[in-house]
């Protein structure tokens, strides 16, 4: 089945409900992650990373609106290169995080803006608190997946956060409260 460009983007969004015609893909956690870097200090660019996290993109071809996605991870399983970092960042400073402590978003509107963008709307629950943002994505590829022998589609999308909006401010500004976000992920059409 090929499914045309502006459809793909809008396999992004949560306009209604999944209809009937929705098909679903899930998440290649093998090939998904979320790259976000920070300020330090005027000194440098941090990153770190979330990989191997599950998700779910429905699909319909015939009415975009009708499509959704959703995405989940611990925010315990963050990477960010270096132990005492970790370690801060999960301690009463950063998050206070616990086991089960979880990252959601949940689309909720897209806007398309080409045959291969699209502004996507979604609501981001971080750190207990839930924000809306807005996803600029571009769809990468989607074709068959020639060693998975299925459908498959890959996606970029960018936005920016603000720490102190999730009460993840600490040392804002001399660390920047503006922390930006890069995700790359691959979906396949589930069986």
């Amino acid at each position: 089945m090929k499914i045309k460009p502006v459809v793909l983007a809008a396999a992004l969004a949560l306009g209604a409900s999944p209809s009937f015609a929705a098909e679903k893909y899930v998440l290649d956690p093998g090939h998904s992650q979320i790259v976000f870097t920070y300020n330090h200090l005027g000194f440098s660019t941090t990153t770190s990373m979330f990989s191997g996290f599950d998700g779910e993109i429905m699909l319909d071809e015939a009415e975009p609106a009708n499509s959704s996605v959703s995405v989940s991870f611990p925010v315990m399983d963050m990477i960010t290169g270096w132990d005492p970092r970790s370690e801060h960042f999960m301690s009463p400073d950063f998050f206070g995080a616990k086991e089960g402590d979880m990252v959601t978003f949940k689309s909720t509107g897209i806007e398309v803006t080409g045959d291969k963008t699209g502004l996507i709307t979604g609501d981001l629950t971080l750190n207990g608190v839930t924000k809306s943002v807005v996803l600029d994505a571009k769809l990468n590829q989607m074709g068959e997946h020639p060693m998975a022998n299925k459908p498959w589609a890959g996606f970029d999308a960018t936005t920016t956060v603000s720490r102190t909006d999730y009460n993840l401010g600490k040392f804002a500004p001399f660390i920047g409260d503006e922390v930006k976000i890069n995700i790359s992920v691959e979906a396949m059409k589930a069986e």
